[in-house]
């Protein structure tokens, strides 16, 4: 019975983090909004897109490009939903001041 009450613990636990860190990246949330809309404009079948957080590397960062401010840049495996399967793609974020995203891309693996 006490090793019952542990594995609760430790399955709830676990769904809380889960749970908890869809909400720790504001800056994927935020390539992740910016590249549904451009991919729903491009590709209209497109119903979701999923970042993997626990793949995605966000790397901040105290540069420009010529004179725009580069701030974060996101990388990670994205799923496109398109169909009913989907293969991941590489995305690469670029974000600039006040959290605006400047480019979004999507690469076949």
């Amino acid at each position: 019975m006490r090793c019952r009450g542990f594995e609760l613990i430790v399955i709830a636990s676990l769904a809380a983090s889960g749970a908890f860190a869809e909400t720790l990246s504001p800056e994927a949330d935020a390539c992740k909004a910016t590249g549904l809309l451009a991919l729903k404009q491009k590709y209209p079948q497109v119903k979701d897109l999923l970042i993997d957080l626990d793949s995605a590397k966000i790397i901040k960062a105290e540069t420009t490009i010529e004179d725009v401010p580069i701030k974060t840049i996101v990388i990670g495996d994205a799923y496109v939903e398109r169909t009913k399967t989907s293969k991941p793609q590489t995305l690469v974020c670029i974000i600039g001041d006040k959290g605006k995203v400047l480019l979004t891309l999507f690469s076949d693996k």
